[in-house]
């Protein structure tokens, strides 16, 4: 049966959080935003993110269910007066593209607390970020463990749901070794090719390439060109994945140039036929992927 529409609290009113007070509210939700600054609260007001919104976290005492939007250093040392003012009857859900740390920073501070990470996203970040829409058939994905309360998790399945997400669930160790691979990995990536390019010594080749550069170039170095402190924080957090992820990646990259290096063009072609055929599985809409449902 179809969550039905009551009080949500969204601590955080950033691309994520701003979106989801957008879907919510079109869906019939009393959305209460909690924020740190009261500029914030008047210019989430303004865009009209949510219906009311405070910096008090008392705010969120008559919410049905609580949607953590926040960054991930704040998701693992949340404020004491946040942990006070969660209803405890209340569902409570994260959105962190990081979740064992998070599941264990979590697990006993509230009893019906569920892991969960839309995978959806723009360039943009802060309070103008939020748009309709964002989470429509994108995969939303949770990590339940032996401690999550089911009636708990049912009820953020009927939320993803509701907003058009594809639900997913798997363990939070697979989580974030899947996540390291093709999110948190590629933005180290994407920053060492704006590096090798930013850094070229000869500033008339560098001018140039600035001048060349066009879709190809901006699609490979986007997310290396996104917020620092993200990239930092999921490489922080999600360490020993991404380090296997960046592993594998430096072993490919010197396949790569080993066959430039001895010119062993039927080689590179070999690859590269590999590589054309592997991207179309990756891109698929999330319901065409073989998931655990």
């Amino acid at each position: 049966m179809a969550v039905q529409p009551g009080r949500v609290g969204i601590v955080g009113l950033g691309l994520i959080g701003g979106s989801l007070g957008l879907d919510l509210q079109a869906r019939g939700w009393s959305v209460q935003g909690l924020v740190n600054r009261q500029a914030t609260a008047d210019r989430a007001m303004a865009r009209g993110l949510v219906g009311s919104v405070s910096t008090d976290p008392s705010c969120l005492s008559g919410c049905d269910l609580v949607i953590l939007a926040l960054p991930i250093p704040l998701l693992l040392n949340p404020p004491d007066e946040l942990i006070a003012a969660l209803p405890e009857a209340a569902v409570i859900t994260d959105v962190g593209s990081v979740k064992q740390p998070v599941l264990e920073a979590w697990r006993q501070r509230h009893p019906r607390f569920v892991a969960s990470h839309p995978m959806a996203g723009t360039a943009q970040a802060g309070v103008e970020a939020g748009v309709v829409d964002l989470f429509r058939g994108r995969p939303w994905i949770a990590t339940p463990d032996q401690t999550t309360d089911p009636a708990a998790l049912a009820q953020v399945r009927d939320l993803a749901v509701s907003v058009g997400g594809h639900w997913l669930t798997a363990t939070a160790s697979q989580h974030d070794q899947a996540v390291a691979l093709i999110s948190h990995m590629p933005v180290l990536v994407s920053a060492a090719l704006l590096r090798a390019v930013g850094d070229e010594r000869d500033p008339e080749i560098r001018q140039l390439a600035m001048v060349l550069a066009s879709s190809g170039f901006a699609d490979t170095s986007r997310v290396g060109g996104g917020n620092p402190e993200l990239g930092v924080a999921m490489a922080s957090t999600n360490r020993d994945a991404v380090l296997r992820g960046l592993a594998a990646y430096r072993w490919s990259l010197e396949q790569l140039e080993d066959a430039v290096l001895q010119q062993n063009w039927s080689q590179l072609a070999l690859e590269l036929r590999r590589t054309q055929t592997l991207r179309p599985d990756f891109l698929k809409a999330p319901g065409e992927v073989s998931s655990e449902n």
